[in-house]
């Protein structure tokens, strides 16, 4: 399977995977940052494990503006 080819068959589960994460946010608060970058660090192989952390920026981007 290719770059693209992953990114397409990943993308949707990548997106789910950072609305999670963000979700939690208001719960843990201050004990967020730390949470989500384990939670970030467990998710495999790397290149989805990227997509989720973009998909995060993404939403928090957003949410702020």
């Amino acid at each position: 399977m290719n770059r693209a080819q992953f990114h397409s068959h990943n993308l949707d589960t990548a997106r789910q995977e950072a609305r999670r994460l963000l979700a939690a946010k208001a719960e843990l608060q201050g004990a967020w940052l730390n949470w989500v970058a384990a939670q970030i660090y467990t998710l495999r192989p790397a290149e989805y494990a990227s997509m989720v952390r973009r998909e995060l920026q993404i939403l928090q981007e957003n949410s702020e503006s």
